[in-house]
């Protein structure tokens, strides 16, 4: 029980069969009071889920792309036992509705780009801001924040903002870890490839089967990761970003793969 007596936050947790759940079981499974958030009921859901497993959980509704929800849910998260220990910032997707967009550059409106950066980075930063006065107060802290490999490693054709977005989220991670190393807090990503989640497109899942594993990975092993990061083990880790990929973006030449 790694993490018992620590409050660990994690937000875009409301899909049963995604990155966010999948981490939020993992650190309940360390003895975390984990803190989750979504934007619909569906997060009560969840912390049943966690509940029957044995965990503690508490769940939170709220679109943080709002002005002051970021603020609520960590003031949720630390009202448990006046401490924030963990904060995992999984809230963002592509698009609405979860599927991959197909725009040029040149026909994107200022309202898709704009929706786009704030949807998977601005809430980053705003859950971050809030969540490290909590941490400083007590000289500790893990924030893990969840990139992908479209934008930091790689890109597909069709989504300028969310790759500008997501590589953000990795100058975001170094800039904050170097600001707050003093403070005892890390500050990490995890960047996951193609990921078997519910909202995975056929597409996709042709695309997980061409990675040097021939097939997509599981939220579970991208829990994996996170749940890493965030134990006291990981102390000299920070500034870094862990690709969860099965290895496709290594392939310099791809016509060696069967």
């Amino acid at each position: 029980m790694k993490l018992a007596g620590q409050v660990a936050l994690v937000t875009g947790a409301g899909s049963r069969d995604g990155i966010g759940f999948a981490t939020a079981r993992a650190l309940a499974a360390l003895g975390a009071v984990v803190v989750v958030s979504s934007t619909t009921d569906r997060i009560h859901e969840r912390v049943k889920e966690i509940e029957a497993i044995g965990g503690v959980a508490h769940g939170v509704v709220a679109d943080l792309m709002q002005p002051g929800e970021p603020e609520r849910v960590v003031g949720e998260a630390t009202g448990i036992s006046g401490r924030l220990d963990i904060c995992v910032n999984n809230a963002g997707m592509v698009s609405v509705g979860g599927t991959l967009t197909d725009i040029p550059t040149h026909l994107m409106t200022d309202a898709q780009w704009n929706d786009s950066l704030e949807r998977n980075l601005t809430t980053c930063f705003a859950v971050t801001r809030a969540a490290l006065t909590a941490m400083r107060a007590h000289g500790y802290g893990r924030v893990v924040n969840i990139a992908s490999t479209s934008g930091p490693v790689q890109a597909f054709v069709g989504d300028a903002a969310y790759h500008a977005a997501k590589a953000g989220m990795l100058g975001f991670t170094r800039a904050v870890a170097l600001e707050y190393a003093g403070d005892g807090i890390t500050v990490n990503a995890v960047a996951p490839g193609w990921i078997a989640t519910g909202s995975q497109s056929e597409a996709e899942v042709a695309a997980g089967e061409l990675t040097p594993l021939r097939r997509s990975g599981t939220p579970v092993e991208v829990a994996a990761a996170v749940q890493f990061l965030t134990c006291r083990d990981a102390s000299y880790i920070t500034g870094q970003m862990i690709v969860v990929d099965g290895g496709n973006s290594l392939p310099e030449n791809r016509s060696w793969i069967p």
